[in-house]
Formats: structure tokens, C-alpha cells, sequence
């Protein structure tokens, strides 16, 4: 199994995937049409069909991916001290926001 997840791990290197999403423009991603169009559309649909589970989480991975660009997260780690004060609410958060999209996904019945 660890030489899956090895081979996994030199093809998302090789391919500089991180680097990639490190690199992404967030400003004009959020004026590019060719984003807008479909992700306005999908929300649409999803809308349409009165699927609220599925919009809620979009909306968490929106949000888990815009607070990972802010200062605060920025600031999570000065030189190589890591702050601790400042990483529990993150902790906290992250597990309080991973509970509820599991009890979304495997709690209720629809």
C-alpha cells in the first residue's frame, strides 16, 4: 500500500500540481467567466433540484479554500516556530467543520 500512495505522490511532483495551486490567481479567477459561467450554473442546478446538502458543501470547501489565503493563515508560522494560540481555533474550527459535513453526509437520511 505504500508504494501506491509513493507512486501517487511522485506523479503529483512530477506534474508540480502544488505548485500550480499555490500559483492560481484568486482575484482574476473570481472575474474570469470561464469559471463563473459554470460554477454560477451549478449552483443553479443544484438549487433547482433542492440540493442543499450538496450546496452546503461547496460552500465549506469555498470557504475552507478563501480562509487558507487570508494573513491570519499567513501568520500561522513565524520562522520555524509554529503559534500555537493561533493554530487551536484552526484545530477547533477544522474539526467542528469536518463533524458537521460528516454528520451531512453519513447522519441523516434524506
Amino acid at each position: 500500500m505504500g508504494d501506491f500512495f509513493s507512486k501517487i505522490w511522485t506523479l503529483l511532483e512530477s506534474t508540480q500540481v502544488r505548485e500550480q495551486v499555490a500559483a492560481v490567481d484568486y482575484i482574476a479567477l473570481s472575474s474570469n467567466p470561464w469559471f463563473l459561467v459554470p460554477f454560477i450554473l451549478l449552483a443553479g442546478y443544484l438549487l433547482y433540484k433542492q440540493a442543499f446538502r450538496d450546496l452546503i458543501i461547496i460552500a465549506a470547501f469555498v470557504g475552507v479554500w478563501w480562509v487558507s489565503g487570508t494573513d491570519y493563515m499567513a501568520t500561522l508560522v513565524v520562522g520555524d516556530t509554529l503559534q500555537i494560540n493561533k493554530i487551536l481555533p484552526i484545530v477547533f474550527g477544522g474539526a467542528a467543520l469536518l463533524g458537521f459535513l460528516i454528520y451531512l453526509l453519513f447522519g441523516r437520511s434524506d
